[in-house]
C-alpha cells in the first residue's frame, strides 16, 4: 500500500467528523423552584447518559444521540421568556383554605362566613377545579358522633359550592371527625381552631 493512502484516509475521516451535523437538541428540561422559592432536585437519565439538576433554573439538554448536556445556566426572566407559551398553559397551583364552624353545629361562625363568599368567588374562577372538602370536629363528643359531625359539616360546604356552580362531580367530600386536629388537646376539650372544614382546590 502507497504510504500516503494512510494519511489521506486518516485526513478524509477527520474531514468528515468535522463536517458532520452536531447532534440536535431533542428536550430540554428546566428546574424550577416551587412558588415559596424552594429547590427540589430532578434526574434526567438516557440510555447513554444521566444528569441531576440541583439549582433553580439549570437546564439539562437531551442530545438526538441520547448524550445529556447539563449545568447549562438560565435565569427566571430568560425561562419566562422562552417558555411564556409552556408556563401559561400550567394549571393554578393547588390552594387550600379553612373554614370554622360554631360549635357542634354545621353552621359557620360570622367570621367565616363573610370569608366563604369569597372563596366561592374564587372557585367559581377557576377553569374545571377538583376539590376536595374534608371536614373536622375538636375532641368533645364521642368518636362515632364527631365523624357523623364532621361529613355534615363537609356536606353543608360542597352543598354551597353546588349553589354557587360548581358541579358535584368535580368535588370529593370526606370527613375526619376527631383524628386529625390542627391544636392537639385532650379528649373532651372544645378547640374553636380544629371546628373546620379544608377545602383543597386543585
Amino acid at each position: 500500500m502507497h504510504p500516503a493512502i494512510p494519511i489521506l484516509a486518516i485526513g478524509a475521516l477527520i474531514a468528515w467528523i468535522e463536517d458532520a451535523p452536531a447532534p440536535a437538541v431533542r428536550e430540554q428540561v428546566v428546574l424550577l423552584p416551587d412558588t415559596d422559592g424552594r429547590v427540589g432536585q430532578v434526574t434526567v437519565t438516557t440510555p447513554s447518559a444521566t444528569a441531576t439538576l440541583d439549582r433553580a433554573y439549570a437546564v439539562a439538554e437531551v442530545l438526538s444521540d441520547g448524550q445529556v448536556v447539563s449545568g447549562v445556566a438560565s435565569s427566571a426572566e430568560s425561562v419566562r421568556q422562552r417558555f411564556a407559551a409552556t408556563l401559561a398553559a400550567q394549571p393554578p397551583q393547588p390552594v387550600s383554605f379553612n373554614v370554622f364552624f360554631v360549635f357542634d353545629k354545621d353552621e359557620l361562625t360570622p367570621e367565616s362566613t363573610a370569608q366563604f363568599e369569597r372563596i366561592k368567588a374564587e372557585l367559581v374562577s377557576r377553569p374545571a377545579p377538583e376539590i376536595v372538602v374534608i371536614g373536622h370536629t375538636d375532641r368533645v363528643g364521642a368518636l362515632e358522633y364527631n365523624d357523623a359531625l364532621s361529613l355534615k359539616r363537609a356536606e353543608m360546604v360542597r352543598l354551597a359550592l353546588a349553589q354557587a356552580g360548581i358541579a358535584h362531580a368535580q368535588m370529593e367530600v370526606a370527613g375526619r371527625g376527631e383524628r386529625e386536629p390542627v391544636v392537639a388537646t385532650a379528649d373532651e376539650v372544645a378547640e374553636p381552631r380544629n371546628r373546620r372544614v379544608e377545602i383543597t382546590v386543585r
